[in-house]
């Protein structure tokens, strides 16, 4: 683990001093006498709500204030930030004590949504707001698009069994549920169903994480153009469900690259 892994997949750089602050639990803090990440978590918050609201506020004009408190509920929430932290990588970095982190610290929600506030109020102490908005704006940038396209309850089960129903399919989303792995480390995998064909597959470390994600693997699967497109998570495209389905909606823009610093790269964080 280097201070360089982090800072690229974070996309700017933050001081080692600052840095090992943001990703330090309050167990670890404990065990060594050493400052947590709390009070860098509370400003986290605010700065990313500020961020969220002003552009969703812009890329939304026409948008009502309820939906834009929507978007911005659900592009803020611990399991688009816990989402976020996974797709960095950023288990790997956190400082947690023995007990935490066998206990699967690592991989709760609540730590890794904590975690990406307490980086950003670090971000925004060392770089300022407008620094931190680019770096905010870059990794919430698909959860806003998200939530701007999924149905009132911000359920990707919901809203996929709403566009398959208006699209003539019957039933409603089934799963098939793996295991394996140690007590410790068990991984799940979850397969979707329905109306008589199989869609998305997700993983996660509970039953849960890995149902909430073959639901929205399931639900891109269904609104982009099958003939042409992979499906986001998991499965091939079968023939039949590719049939059952009426190709060219619009598919979403990739996200830009992380823009990166020029500090110290070579110190391990812990």
């Amino acid at each position: 683990m280097s201070y360089r892994d982090l800072v690229a997949r974070w996309g700017i750089d933050i001081k080692r001093s600052l840095l090992r602050r943001a990703l330090t639990h309050r167990s670890f803090a404990f065990a060594y006498d050493e400052p947590h990440n709390e009070r860098l978590e509370f400003l986290g918050d605010s700065v990313l709500n500020l961020i969220v609201a002003e552009k969703a506020f812009r890329d939304f004009p026409e948008m009502s204030e309820g939906d834009l408190t929507r978007i911005k509920w659900y592009a803020a929430s611990e399991k688009a930030l816990a989402d976020i932290a996974r797709q960095l990588g950023l288990g790997e970095f956190l400082r947690l004590d023995k007990g935490e982190d066998k206990s699967g610290g690592r991989e709760k929600d609540s730590i890794l949504a904590d975690t990406v506030e307490a980086l950003i109020a670090a971000t925004y102490l060392e770089h300022g707001l407008e620094a931190t908005r680019r770096v905010v704006e870059r990794i919430v940038d698909q959860k806003i698009k998200d939530a701007s396209v999924l149905g009132p309850n911000l359920d990707w089960q919901t809203s996929f069994e709403e566009v398959a129903h208006a699209r003539g399919l019957e039933g409603t989303m089934t799963f098939e549920i793996a295991q394996e792995g140690p007590d410790h480390a068990r991984e799940f995998t979850a397969v979707a169903s329905m109306g008589g064909h199989t869609w998305g597959s997700g993983v996660g470390r509970s039953q849960k994480n890995a149902r909430h994600a073959a639901a929205e693997a399931s639900y891109r699967l269904l609104v982009q153009d099958i003939p042409e497109q992979k499906p986001a998570v998991g499965l091939p495209v079968r023939a039949d469900v590719a049939a059952a389905l009426v190709p060219s909606w619009d598919r979403a823009a990739g996200a830009p690259s992380p823009e990166l610093g020029t500090s110290d790269p070579a110190e391990d964080i812990s």
